[in-house]
């Protein structure tokens, strides 16, 4: 008497990102087999979230097993997998991909569950049979496409595991303006945050600065980069795919110094770790006349303010763009440089 063996099952996806339509078809896949198999590629890979990112969210949703079949999620990248081919190749390039690969991980498949027209000659290629879901989208009115459009705004098409990935530090870049006195950071920060659909965080050195009335002490400048972060931190699962900074501790090192000839090794350590926690830095040039408002130095300081920040970037490691112009301009030089936050060529 022979032992019957495992019906296996296969799902191939973007899942960019992964959303409540491709669970249906993973979970009335998985009622169908006993070994479930989902593979995740894209080429070129989605920005921000590569496969290993998505992959990554089904394990952490279903775990070994999804019901009495046991799940094999698997992520495919270039690098790895050098005959991996680009998502505008012909369909029968993605359906030899997949039967070779089958091959070379000597895989059986019985079932291949899709909810493309594409699915039935997939499955035939593989000489496997098909099973399309929900095809015309009537119990999951949603799309990849849709939600690379507005993630935030449907984030109820998501589930929590990946709702919480784009509102995380894993995601959101940070973006900090730094620049002299009078260099426009503030408008610039609430201009490109409004431009941007997200938040900016306020620079606290001059929130302390007008509390203590101009008085500040030593133990203030470690005070003002401290809570900076904090405040970031705290904007954080309110930002939507950037995070813009108005200032950070870099500028505030430059101050400690400035006031008072030193800074605190806790100071450098976070100014030193501005290099990777901001993913674009940019500098405001000094390019129109210089404003007085009663809280700044005189305005023969700012070159040597602007000078010496950029001393200390150079110092740090830490790339920059300049930005000249008007306020709009230089929205449109920052929005050009951080380029679209989901792209994925379909």
């Amino acid at each position: 008497m022979h032992a019957t063996r495992p019906v296996a099952g296969l799902v191939v996806g973007k899942f960019a990102p992964l959303h409540r339509g491709h669970q249906l078809l993973i979970e009335t896949a998985a009622a169908q087999v006993d070994e479930l198999h989902v593979w995740v590629y894209s080429e070129p890979d989605l920005a921000r979230v590569s496969a290993a990112v998505r992959a990554g969210w089904l394990r952490q949703l279903y775990g070994a097993a999804i019901g009495g079949a046991r799940l094999h999620v698997r992520s495919l990248s270039k690098t790895e997998y050098p005959g991996l081919p680009p998502n505008d190749a012909p369909d029968l390039a993605h359906r030899e991909f997949v039967r070779q690969l089958l091959l070379e991980l000597n895989l059986r498949i019985d079932l291949v569950f899709t909810s493309e027209s594409y699915g039935a000659g997939f499955a035939e290629h593989l000489g496997a049979g098909h099973v399309l879901v929900d095809f015309e989208r009537r119990q999951r009115p949603v799309s990849g496409t849709r939600l690379r459009a507005d993630v935030y705004g449907l984030s109820d098409w998501l589930p929590p595991v990946v709702q919480a990935y784009f509102r995380s530090e894993a995601y959101v870049q940070r973006v900090a303006l730094l620049g002299a006195e009078s260099t426009g950071k503030s408008t610039l920060a609430a201009a490109l945050a409004a431009r941007l659909g997200t938040g900016f965080v306020a620079e606290y050195g001059r929130t302390l600065w007008e509390e203590k009335a101009g008085q500040l002490e030593f133990d203030d400048l470690l005070r003002i980069a401290r809570r900076h972060r904090q405040l970031e931190e705290a904007a954080l699962p309110a930002a939507r795919h950037w995070l813009v900074s108005d200032t950070n501790a870099v500028t505030t090192l430059w101050y400690s110094y400035a006031y008072f000839g030193r800074a605190a090794p806790e100071l450098h350590q976070l100014a030193a770790e501005c290099r990777r926690r901001y993913a674009h830095t940019f500098v405001c040039a000094p390019d129109f006349p210089f404003e007085q408002d009663g809280t700044r130095a005189p305005a023969g300081q700012q070159p040597l303010q602007q000078h010496m920040i950029l001393l200390q970037l150079d110092l740090l490691g830490i790339p920059y763009q300049l930005l000249t112009g008007s306020v709009q301009e230089r929205v449109q030089q920052v929005v050009a440089a951080l380029g679209e936050p989901l792209t994925v060529r379909l």
